[in-house]
This record gives structure tokens, C-alpha cells and sequence, in this order.
């Protein structure tokens, strides 16, 4: 894949803290993300805001704010995770729908390629800049806008199952699935708003444990070992 954007989950970026960040499967993500850049594929980069900032189900938050948190949760998460990848040799920029001083740059399609072509890796933070709207979203509309041949969805779990593997010991992953089952059978891969967008613009998702050695390297190689969710 000449291009890809990797979502990278929150939880799985923990390890075994299970909060946080644990800086050892932090740098494991990096170095793997610089050996496919260094063969030349462009990298863009999506993390959640969970590390900080889950807030969506308070009663005491406006809705609206609490998702204007997580958005700034998310510049903070990418500031973190850019800096250990800059201390293994990459370039990166980060990016955001919104100003936010001399933190971040303002996205716009033009400015990301740019940073590509550089062979910077390019952190897409603060979601779509509008609340109501998930990672999930943010990152299938950051591909489709920046022309990704496909998103790898990081994730602490090794795939798309029919059901709860951690309470269904029975459950069952899919080697592959199309879009469209996700959403008939809910299977919450990614949120139904980007299960619609990608769908609609045809742009496939990849679905691995992060946790798994190599596992970023492995799907871009074609050893992947995870879900394709295909349109």
C-alpha cells in the first residue's frame, strides 16, 4: 500500500496498564512505523482520546463539551505518541481541524501532502473538529479526503468476531467481511457513521491486534493476520 492511515487504539497503546500510555509499546509501534516508512510507504495517524479523557457518559457534561474534551484529549495523545516516534529518527507533523496556537498546524488536504511527500509522518488530531462525531469517523474521513489506499485498525483485540470474545469464549473471527454485514450485524467495528462513509467511498479497513509482534509490518507485507472489512 503506497499510503495508509493506522488508527490506533487507546487501550491497546496502555499494554498491560490498561490506562495511559505504556511507553515500551509505544516505541515497539515506532519502530515498526518507521520501517515501513523507510521503504516508503506514507503513514498518517489517528489515536483516540480515551488515554485521557472518557466522558461521554456523564450526567453532569454537556455533551457537546464533553466531545470538545476529547478532541483536545486527542491533540495531547498525538503530541505524546509524535514525540517518541521523532525519537527514533522519523519527521513528523501533527495536524488538527482547529487552531491550537503553535501545537499543532491547521489540516487541510494540500498541507498533509505536502508533509507526505516529505516522508513526514502526519498525526491527524482533534477528530473532525465538530462534536457528535467519533476517532472513528475522523479517521475514515481523514483517508478518504488524503486518498489512502486503506485504514489499519490497531486495536487490542486481533480481529472482527460475531460476538464478545471476552465474554463469549465461542465466538467466531471473520478472516473477512464486508461493510455492509458490519452494519446489518452490528458489529461495531467502527462507529455507523464511518461504516457509511467508507462504504460509500469504498475504502477497506483492516482490523489486527496491535499487541501482535510485528503485527503493523506484517499487514503492509501481506502476512496479516487479522479482518479485512471489504466493500
Amino acid at each position: 500500500m503506497r499510503r495508509i492511515l493506522l488508527k490506533l487504539s487507546g487501550e491497546a497503546l496502555a499494554g498491560d496498564k490498561k490506562t495511559g500510555f505504556d511507553e515500551a509499546t509505544v516505541l515497539k509501534v515506532a519502530g515498526q512505523v518507521k520501517e515501513i516508512v523507510d521503504k516508503g510507504t506514507e503513514v498518517g495517524v489517528v489515536i483516540g482520546g480515551g488515554n485521557f479523557w472518557r466522558g461521554r457518559t456523564s450526567e453532569n457534561i454537556d455533551r457537546t463539551k464533553a466531545d470538545q474534551i476529547g478532541m483536545l484529549a486527542t491533540v495531547m495523545n498525538c503530541i505524546y505518541v509524535s514525540e517518541i516516534f521523532r525519537s527514533v529518527g522519523m519527521k513528523t507533523a501533527i495536524l488538527t481541524p482547529f487552531e491550537c496556537g503553535s501545537f499543532t498546524k491547521l489540516f487541510s488536504k494540500d498541507r498533509a501532502n505536502k508533509y507526505f511527500s516529505k516522508g513526514m509522518v502526519v498525526f491527524f488530531a482533534g477528530g473532525t473538529g465538530h462534536p457528535y462525531f467519533s476517532t472513528d469517523t475522523g479517521v475514515v474521513l481523514r483517508a478518504v479526503e488524503v486518498e489512502a489506499d486503506g485504514i489499519l485498525l490497531a486495536k487490542a483485540i486481533d480481529g472482527v468476531y460475531d460476538s464478545d470474545p471476552k465474554t463469549n469464549p465461542d465466538a467466531v473471527r471473520y478472516d473477512s467481511i464486508t461493510i455492509q454485514e458490519v452494519i446489518d450485524k452490528q458489529l461495531k467495528v467502527v462507529d455507523l457513521t464511518a461504516s457509511i462513509l467508507a462504504m460509500e467511498n469504498r475504502m477497506p479497513m483492516y482490523v489486527f491486534s496491535l499487541l501482535e509482534e510485528r503485527s503493523i509490518v506484517n499487514t503492509i507485507y501481506g502476512e496479516f493476520n487479522g479482518t479485512r472489512v471489504i466493500v
